[in-house]
């Protein structure tokens, strides 16, 4: 994407979250490696961080909440907290995003059908840009498999949008960050 400023975002990549995701080892590998090529090309990187109340599995500061060891947020990278699948939802993500002037989005992370889904669909109504990395989200089991919500999100997400911008699914491998 030309004259764009861009981010990329790492949604809930949680010891709790992610603790029995489908294909967790290669998502947190491309992951990383999007992270080591957005640090090389001076693009930030944002992680949002899902937490619920004392006492929940996702308890600020217990270790489910905390962030994947392999891709731990380095000094200045922001960390947003948040309690729903929205991350924009009552957190201080639109307004980070507009002090850094961006308004294009690479999305990665886990739970594909919820916060991840969330966050594409919010981002692009509020008017950013949005690539989804086609293999750099995760999820577990359900009504359906992991791997069929996989498929099913990429395709569905890449239809919705609206006459000025629409989500586009990218593979790792094709991302590129300007």
């Amino acid at each position: 994407m030309h004259n764009s400023k861009t981010v990329l975002v790492v949604i809930d990549a949680q010891f709790g979250i992610l603790w029995d995701t489908y294909k967790k080892e290669e998502t947190l590998s491309v992951i990383q490696n999007l992270i080591e090529k957005a640090n090389q090309k001076g693009i930030p990187v944002i992680y949002t961080q899902h937490e619920e109340a004392q006492g929940g599995l996702l308890a600020r500061g217990s270790q489910f909440w905390q962030i994947q060891q392999e891709i731990l947020p380095r000094p200045g990278d922001l960390i947003i907290h948040k309690q729903a699948a929205d991350s924009f939802y009552e957190t201080s993500l639109q307004e980070e995003l507009d002090k850094k002037g961006i308004n294009h989005l690479i999305i990665t992370g886990a739970r594909t059908e919820f916060c991840v889904d969330t966050t594409c669909r919010s981002a692009i109504l509020r008017g950013f840009a949005v690539s989804l990395v086609e293999d750099g989200h995760t999820t577990v089991d359900g009504v359906i498999r992991a791997e069929e919500i996989i498929k099913h999100h990429n395709l569905t997400l890449q239809n919705i949008g609206n006459p000025q911008r629409m989500i586009q699914v990218v593979p790792a491998e094709k991302i590129s960050f300007l």
